[in-house]
């Protein structure tokens, strides 16, 4: 496990170039104006992938393309970080035609969130983390710490941040610790069983979500929990599960209260309202590091190790 320390992206420094690529939906260059002025503010240099401006109906291009660019910001030895531009769908269409080798080798850090689970996923299995943080569609209207965050884990080889936040009344108090990992939750569960999921066993499990039926949310919760999965974790934390919708007829819970009734037979800690997600103060986090999870009464704190 020792050698693994070498295999981790490498901080940034100034003067470094940063890739915006997209492997999801369509972004045009003057959309990405603020998140260029932030990287530019941070000193790093831009380089703008072929997939900026691209198009294929909703898609930045089609899926050899996304991965063709992609692939570039990988193996591009003088590109030191890849910032995903924007999320919507499509990353899971064109993650097997990538070829991570030389990434393995020289790893960098991947930034983004929600569609880009399946990245995190992937490269998370590969024991190299990467930063679960704002993409750089609306990087401007999000939070100050939601820039601070990710501007902090960019450029320090270890993540001194510490997450405080009120406990909510549906929590489960305790203390665990285990490798960070998750996502947007429909996309952890569309790359079930798939080469790009990771072992949940022994992990502290992240998840958030946006827009999404009640009832959809319980159904990915009761298969969660079928297949074994939510039964091994460590602790959970549950971030923004923004915009729920519902039927004519109530489904009579809310998202929080579905995920609490679906691990309640467990121990572990569980909590929610972390600020990260679909929402305004979307926190960085880094996935495939090791986070102590302390949930007490009135307050949680995670913690990197």
């Amino acid at each position: 496990m020792n050698n693994l320390h070498h295999h981790h992206p490498k901080k940034l420094q100034k003067g470094d170039t940063i890739a915006i690529v997209s492997t999801a939906r369509k972004v045009s260059k003057k959309e990405l104006a603020p998140a260029i002025l932030f990287a530019n503010k941070m000193g790093l240099e831009v380089h703008l992938g072929k997939t900026i401006a691209a198009e294929k109906n909703q898609y930045a291009g089609d899926d050899a393309l996304r991965a063709q660019d992609f692939q570039h910001a990988l193996d591009n030895p003088h590109i030191k970080a890849i910032w995903c531009a924007r999320g919507g769908y499509g990353t899971i269409r064109m993650v097997d035609l990538l070829n991570f080798t030389q990434f393995i080798q020289q790893p960098k850090w991947l930034i983004g969130f929600s569609d880009v689970t399946v990245l995190h996923s992937h490269i998370n299995k590969l024991q190299i983390p990467t930063i679960h943080g704002q993409m750089c569609l609306e990087i401007e209207k999000k939070s100050q710490a939601s820039r601070d965050t990710l501007h902090h884990l960019l450029f320090h080889e270890n993540p001194a941040i510490n997450y405080s936040f009120e406990s909510s009344p549906l929590s489960r108090n305790g203390r665990a610790t285990g490798t960070l990992v998750g996502g947007n939750l429909s996309v952890l569960y569309s790359i079930l069983d798939s080469t790009s999921e990771v072992d949940w066993h022994g992990k502290v499990l992240f998840i958030e979500d946006l827009d999404e039926m009640l009832y959809h949310i319980d159904r990915m919760m009761q298969n969660l929990k079928r297949s074994g999965r939510l039964k091994n974790l460590a602790g959970l934390i549950v971030g923004g599960m923004s915009e729920m919708r519902d039927n004519t007829i109530s489904f009579g819970k809310t998202a929080h209260e579905i995920i609490f009734e679906t691990v309640q037979e467990y121990q572990y800690p569980v909590c929610f309202n972390f600020p990260a997600g679909h929402i305004q103060d979307n926190r960085a986090l880094v996935f495939g590091k090791q986070v102590t999870l302390e949930v007490s009464p009135n307050q949680v704190r995670v913690s990197y190790n």
